[in-house]
């Protein structure tokens, strides 16, 4: 009886998926993908680096992200109980599991993000998937050179880790925040402590100044600039110039492969049984 064999490997890949399930998976990867004016990004969890670069994975994920694109779910949630695009008898989460009981290793679609534009999307994959980014201009001219404008914008995003696209975004609490902690570094010291307070005020927004300027994309020096000086802002300025056009980064997300999860240290022998006890 097919149906019957179906049910029992199904439930056995629940019980195998449930048994990994407390596993950490901290390694994985981000995949991206741009479709006519949309584009969405994913990062999808394994336990090992040796996993992550399995093609069973790799195809998995790249399927995943697909999906993902053409998608309505909201949140990850609705993602997961939505059918399945390879399989619509199954849910996205019933393809997750049977992909756990066949790799062996706890996986875990961990964040996803969609972006849907009426100027450019672009994305940027570094690492082999360590990193993966989206990048949103607004404009009026969509050609090759604006593309590569955008491309080398992520990339920049990627290398240089901004937290935000322009200073407008960095909320009055965050900076408060950073007051505090620059203002207790300076009375910490017993040389600045000494200073009037005129000049500690002078030494805090130099020092928040140069902070916004660090993670704020736009502010950031460019890292092809050939005079070593020249903004985000200023180079995108240039290329709009130079193409006639009017050009906006609107927004950018950034993936890191296990960013912020708790990693887990093993030899590659105790890896290796593992996988053969699996």
């Amino acid at each position: 009886d097919m149906d019957a064999a179906v049910e029992f490997l199904r439930k056995n890949g629940q019980a195998k998926a449930e048994k990994k399930a407390g596993r950490i998976a901290a390694e994985g990867i981000v995949k991206t993908v741009v479709k006519d004016n949309k584009a969405a990004i994913v990062e999808v969890n394994s336990e090992t680096d040796f996993v992550a670069k399995n093609d069973e994975f790799q195809g998995f994920v790249e399927t995943v992200v697909n999906q993902i694109v053409d998608s309505e779910a909201a949140d990850m949630d609705a993602f997961m109980a939505e059918a399945w695009a390879a399989d619509t008898t199954k849910t996205v989460k019933d393809a997750l599991v049977e992909k756990i009981a066949v790799i062996g290793e706890n996986l875990n679609i961990r964040r996803f993000e969609k972006v849907v534009t009426d100027g450019c999307v672009v994305s940027y994959i570094h690492g082999g998937g360590r990193i993966g980014v989206l990048v949103e201009a607004e404009t009026d001219v969509v050609n090759d050179a604006v593309k590569e404008m955008a491309k080398n914008v992520a990339m920049q995003i990627a290398a240089l880790k901004p937290q935000y696209t322009s200073d407008k975004e960095v909320s009055a609490d965050y900076i408060e925040h950073e007051k505090e902690i620059l203002m207790a570094q300076i009375q910490n010291d017993p040389k600045e402590s000494q200073k009037p307070a005129k000049v500690i005020e002078g030494m805090i927004t130099g020092r928040i100044k140069k902070e916004l300027k660090e993670i704020c994309l736009l502010d950031q020096t460019y890292v092809k600039a050939e005079d070593g000086k020249q903004s985000v802002a200023k180079y995108v300025e240039q290329v709009a110039k130079e193409n006639g056009a009017k050009i906006q980064i609107k927004g950018f997300v950034r993936y890191e492969t296990g960013d912020g999860l708790e990693k887990k240290e093993e030899n590659f022998a105790e890896e290796v049984a593992k996988q053969m006890n699996a």
